[in-house]
């Protein structure tokens, strides 16, 4: 099932885009696609619904992104060899690990805002994930399958200056206004054969910057989510962006960065595609 969420910034409904590719309405049966959703088996009463018969909505509406506002949005650093060493740091024995405000996700359409006395916006295209039902101390890669609702794109805008150069501190790099555009859906895992096998592609302005598989990440999503539950409970709807391959704005020579007028498009097997103006 492909999941999105559909309407005004703050007042998107719940839908979903059927086989035909036709955006079908489900606020008459569920309130959103959030945490309480996800944790009380949602997914499977949506499976049981007639999808013929929900309302049908307007392919030009706005698209929010595929889910509520998280409870937290966790990011995983360094998580490709090429983006280890085009930022010239060591490779990471275990997945390094940042948090990234809520308040930072939009639609994956919706325009990409440069910071206030911004010199250095970057883009990160990531494979992220949707924490399917509240878990802590998972046992295994494998029992972590059953914890995860689906997939999207996250966009892990950046700003390098205030992340690397303003204390240190990679939070105030990744939590600006709009740094984190999700979606066009969250596709369900029974309709991806293997997740560890996507190809990604971002452009800016039409040229290719990163393109790359899901398959060269150093840590899999299902150890990825394995790992985190030993650390904190992960509750459902969380969101987990799983690192960015090389090609950033910053790893250029000289190093280029966002600007105004800017289009980044990002693509991912399966996933769709998504398209930010930067203003």
């Amino acid at each position: 099932m492909k999941l999105i969420r559909f309407g005004l910034k703050k007042n998107e409904k719940p839908g979903i885009i059927d086989t035909k590719g036709i955006i079908r309405d489900c606020s008459a049966h569920f309130k959103d696609w959030n945490h309480n959703f996800f944790q009380y088996d949602g997914l499977d009463s949506l499976k049981k619904i007639n999808v013929d018969k929900l309302p049908i909505i307007d392919k030009g509406i706005r698209l929010g992104s595929p889910i509520h506002r998280p409870g937290k949005i966790v990011c995983i650093g360094l998580n490709y060899q090429d983006h280890v060493k085009e930022t010239n740091m060591i490779c990471p024995k275990e997945p390094t690990i940042f948090l990234k405000a809520t308040n930072t996700i939009i639609g994956p359409n919706d325009n990409i805002q440069i910071p206030k006395k911004s010199i250095k916006t970057d883009w990160e295209i990531e494979l992220g994930i949707i924490i399917k039902k509240d878990c802590k101390y998972l046992n295994s890669e494998i029992e972590s399958k059953d914890y995860i609702a689906g997939y999207t794109i996250s966009n892990d805008v950046s700003e390098r200056d205030f992340q690397k150069n303003r204390g240190g501190q990679w939070t105030k790099g990744k939590s600006c206004d709009t740094f984190n555009p999700t979606g066009p859906y969250l596709l369900t895992t029974d309709e991806i054969s293997d997740v560890n096998n996507l190809n990604m592609n971002l452009t800016v302005n039409g040229t290719t910057r990163q393109h790359s598989n899901t398959k060269n990440m150093i840590f899999n999503p299902y150890y990825i989510v394995h790992y985190l539950s030993q650390f904190m409970t992960l509750e459902a709807g969380d969101l987990i962006s799983t690192g960015t391959p090389s090609g950033v704005g910053m790893g250029m020579t000289p190093p280029q960065f966002l600007k105004a007028g800017d289009t980044v498009e990002l693509t991912i097997d399966k996933l769709g595609t998504q398209t930010q103006k930067c203003v």
